[in-house]
């Protein structure tokens, strides 16, 4: 009798739910539905509306009136840059740096995120957490120019090297350094604020968990490779997920700032390949070839990656 009763619940539930139109929901809780304009108009101007300028890389495009190009060119600028030797060094740099840059950054911020779980002082917690966060909201333009600073000739690094009685060493013209740069301001600059989600989702493991594997003489290791690890392993896959999404488009105001002439053979990456073909040569139906390409790449890898994650791990993004 109770059986039959609660399916005749779930039943009713269920009809209800089937049967109330999306509109009247819109409209009973409208208040709240206005929070997504803006957001929603941000996507539409910003993301969507200009989506329709990749036209461009199928027609050629000299300016003036018609914003979709004069002439129908089909793949012509697409065989034109998969020709060209400078593009493919910027594919090739692409991926070095922002591959290389995932290799190191990934495991270092899940690394860090579990220190400062383990950080009992609530005070000293909020400490570490807020310094190591501070990095991240400086302008790019004075992070940038904070390290041309630091690996100057006169620089703090090549003053040390001196000292020690080495020869100064002009970091920021030899493209053999240039990796190094990148990569190492990057961890700088974004450890600690790659670590919130980590943090929070820390929060939602159940804390018998841990007092149980404490009672079976788990020491602070094995918790977080048993228990935080396993716990948080969803937000870890759905993060790699979108920082391998991600690869094809590395920092472009930071490589942009830092790189000249002098290191484009190890810092040109496909960004500031699309600028200079685009914005400073003009050739704007060339640069969106190029820039509709990226895209295409960065929609597989990430396809892929969550394939592979949701077969591996169940845990994907969609």
């Amino acid at each position: 009798m109770a059986m039959a009763t609660h399916n005749k619940v779930l039943k009713t539930n269920k009809k209800v739910v089937e049967t109330t139109p999306l509109w009247k929901h819109v409209k009973k809780e409208w208040k709240l539905y206005t929070f997504l304009i803006i957001p929603i108009l941000y996507f539409i101007v910003f993301k969507y509306a200009p989506m329709l300028g990749n036209v461009i890389a199928f027609r050629k495009y000299r300016g003036g009136p018609n914003l979709f190009g004069t002439e129908w060119v089909g793949l012509k600028y697409f065989h034109m840059f998969l020709k060209d030797p400078a593009f493919w060094r910027a594919f090739s740099n692409n991926l070095t740096l922002s591959i290389s840059y995932l290799i190191v950054r990934f495991p270092l911020t899940l690394i860090f995120a579990l220190l400062v779980n383990e950080i009992r002082h609530l005070k000293w917690k909020k400490f570490v957490q807020t310094v190591s966060y501070l990095p991240h909201f400086m302008s790019m333009v004075i992070v940038a120019g904070m390290i041309k600073e630091i690996v100057s000739l006169n620089g703090p690094i090549n003053s040390f090297l001196v000292s020690l009685g080495f020869a100064k060493i002009a970091f920021i013209s030899l493209p053999q350094w240039f990796p190094t740069i990148y990569i190492t301001s990057g961890i700088w600059q974004g450890i600690g604020w790659g670590t919130i989600l980590y943090l929070a989702a820390m929060t939602g493991i159940n804390t018998e968990l841990y007092e149980a594997a404490k009672i079976d003489g788990a020491n602070r290791f094995r918790l977080a490779w048993h228990v935080t690890i396993p716990g948080i392993l969803t937000t870890i896959m759905v993060l790699l997920i979108l920082d391998i999404g991600g690869i094809m488009g590395s920092n472009f105001e930071k490589v942009l700032l830092l790189y000249n002439p002098l290191t484009y053979q190890t810092a040109d990456v496909i960004s500031t390949y699309v600028y200079r073909m685009g914005i400073t040569g003009g050739n704007f139906s060339y640069a969106t070839a190029v820039g509709l390409f990226e895209g295409i790449i960065g929609l597989i890898l990430v396809t892929t990656a969550n394939e592979i994650s949701k077969r591996t791990t169940k845990s994907s993004l969609w």
